[in-house]
């Protein structure tokens, strides 16, 4: 009990060390040439903006430009409608995006449903309170397997055509960081938010002083008494994600005391990892680099559906059909594995492609 305890107050007392030293570096790291010599140098204005991409609730940090609600519904069927639905009602995997909000919750900004115990769901457009946390959201995010790839005018689009699937802007719309302010006044839920949680420390929001702000729940009082034995933790991964990204022990550096677990059933005897997909793929083994690469095994896992089939179910399937698996990997499809379309993939390399649809179609030539 006395060493859990122990345990406790030293780790506390190493977590505020740590904090004075980071604010002691940060006060220095401006003068890296006085008290470091030939250690660091400041960040270049080019450096700061590559990561200096967040647009706050008040738009500061919103770059210039626009996108219409058209051109946001063809940005979203090439490249949104695979995970989130054509309408983004989300299809089978993620949540639905759109839905729950009516015109009444857009005149008084807040959504009447979450407070709705019948209601069967909580939609994003029922619970954000900022159109700005929409537009920082998918311009650092989405795609899921190309994020940060979207254009400013095309973040704008999406953006655009997620409020008009809402109700919040009407078809012929143009959103811009001109506009963006009025639309703000028309956010389903934003009402909603509320500092009665005392997490933001001002009076940044309208009566933040009289919801308590400035008073962080930190008044929790811990039991020190009759501990039970410590936990014993050992990080694990649910048994039908495993192998999504292949034997995680073929991947670690072969230095160090850690070693990834055996993810390939093999529990260590085999010598190099084969998964049940590289095994139905002509006994081929999986080209996991390729996979990665080109983000394939974002919505497939090796054995088990994601957001589309496993490799395995695919490569069952189509044995010895690689032109056919070459065209699907390319221009995409929909209507074989269920609802979920998946898009078409311009961005991967002939080589690359050539390489995943043998290894899917059993030709042992195929190389990794």
């Amino acid at each position: 009990m006395f060493s859990l305890r122990k345990k406790r107050l030293m780790g506390y007392a190493l977590f505020v060390l740590t904090a004075i030293n980071g604010v002691a570096f940060a006060q220095t790291a401006g003068k890296t040439g006085e008290r470091f010599q030939g250690i660091g140098r400041e960040a270049t204005s080019k450096e700061v903006q590559a990561w200096d991409i967040d647009v706050r609730p008040d738009f500061k940090g919103l770059p210039p430009g626009s996108g219409s609600v058209q051109k946001g519904m063809d940005v979203w069927e090439a490249k949104c409608a695979s995970c989130h639905g054509v309408f983004g009602e989300s299809n089978e995997v993620f949540s639905p995006l759109i839905g729950g909000t009516t015109a009444e919750d857009i005149k008084t900004g807040h959504a009447a449903r979450l407070k709705d115990p019948a209601f069967p769901g909580r939609t994003t457009m029922m619970k954000v309170a900022t159109v700005s946390t929409l537009w920082d959201y998918i311009n650092r995010a989405m795609p899921w397997n190309a994020p940060k790839t979207l254009t400013t005018e095309e973040v704008y689009a999406v953006t655009a055509y997620l409020l008009n699937l809402g109700g919040v802007v009407p078809d012929d719309y143009t959103l811009s960081d001109k506009n963006i302010a009025q639309v703000q006044q028309k956010m389903p839920n934003r009402n909603g938010m509320t500092t009665q949680h005392g997490l933001w420390p001002g009076n940044e929001f309208a009566n933040g002083a009289k919801q308590g702000a400035g008073q962080p729940d930190v008044r929790a009082t811990a039991c020190m008494r009759n501990c039970g034995p410590e936990p014993q933790v050992r990080s694990a991964l649910p048994a039908h994600a495993s192998n999504n990204h292949g034997n995680l022990a073929a991947q670690n550096r072969l230095v160090g005391a850690q070693r990834g677990v055996e993810t390939d059933g093999s529990n260590g005897k085999s010598g190099k990892a084969e998964t049940k997909a590289g095994a139905s793929a002509g006994k081929a083994a999986a080209p996991t680099a390729l996979l990665e690469k080109n983000a394939c095994i974002a919505c497939h896992g090796m054995d088990q559906k994601i957001v589309g089939p496993g490799f395995a179910e695919i490569a069952k399937k189509y044995p010895g059909k690689k032109d056919y698996l070459l065209g699907k990997i390319k221009a995409g499809g929909t209507g074989v594995w269920g609802s979920m379309p998946m898009p078409p993939q311009p961005g991967i390399s002939d080589d690359d492609a050539q390489a995943i649809a043998g290894w899917l179609a059993g030709d042992s030539a195929a190389k990794p």
